[in-house]
């Protein structure tokens, strides 16, 4: 039985608060540290225009995500699990809470592009391979995936 981990969940769009450190600090030990994304590729020019979420317990930062405004509701980028916590349902609390606020802010869908070995966990979480094709990303395979809300 998985233990039950009870977050809460910041967003910012501010990139000099504490929310947004903590962001940073988990996507650089998830993406460049352990799956060698470079880092100039990892921090991009849209970290100013995204919504910045991060999962904690008890203060701890255990996950991170980013929303960018999109036509059909919002892209889903960034989603990053702390390796203590996967396989214990933070990320999917953190994908759910994604699609609450993205639905409560009138979003009708949510897109992503799902590194290929997470589709299995997107399509437990609902969303739906799209009609494009596999496509490379920082040196990583990705499918775009949706949502509809």
């Amino acid at each position: 039985m998985k233990a039950v981990i009870v977050m809460e969940f910041n967003v910012t769009r501010d990139l000099t608060s504490a929310t947004y450190q903590d962001a940073l600090a988990i996507r650089q030990t998830v993406f460049v540290t352990e799956q060698g994304v470079p880092h100039d590729l990892e921090v991009d020019a849209n970290e100013a225009n995204a919504l910045h979420f991060v999962a904690y317990e008890n203060g701890l930062a255990l996950a991170t995500a980013r929303l960018l405004p999109a036509e059909y509701g919002y892209h889903v980028q960034r989603v990053a699990v702390l390796a203590p916590y996967r396989h214990h349902g933070v990320g999917e609390a953190l994908l759910a809470h994604l699609a609450e606020f993205a639905a409560a802010h009138g979003a009708a869908e949510l897109r992503l592009g799902a590194q290929v070995q997470a589709v299995g966990f997107y399509k437990r979480l609902g969303y739906h391979l799209t009609a494009l094709p596999e496509f490379t990303e920082a040196g990583i395979q990705h499918r775009e995936m949706a949502l509809t809300l």
